[in-house]
């Protein structure tokens, strides 16, 4: 995803460090990872899953995208649960 800056919350600063998951493993994620979901409808501005992996552990990041100034929001940071996703991190498990 083609970001010129990443901004994030000072409670998603906190969420990442306490998941063991450091800002730079995120712009990484957000820079080469892999598109898995993409919510159109999401306001103020789309957002999309992207899955990447960090200290070998799969590691998803929802991120908000500002087409106009080029800016990624970033929403959400966690290591997927292997009890609620597929194998491949990829989708859902069904219920």
């Amino acid at each position: 995803m083609d970001c010129s800056g990443f901004r994030f919350s000072r409670h998603e600063i906190e969420r990442i460090f306490q998941r063991g998951i450091p800002p730079d493993a995120v712009e990484h994620v957000v820079g080469k990872g892999e598109l898995i979901a993409s919510y159109p409808d999401d306001t103020p501005i789309e957002s999309v899953l992207l899955l990447g992996r960090h200290a070998g552990r799969p590691v998803h990041v929802l991120v908000a995208r500002d087409a106009r100034a080029k800016l990624c929001y970033v929403v959400t940071v966690y290591h997927p649960d292997p009890m609620l996703w597929s194998d491949n991190f990829e989708t859902r498990r069904q219920a």
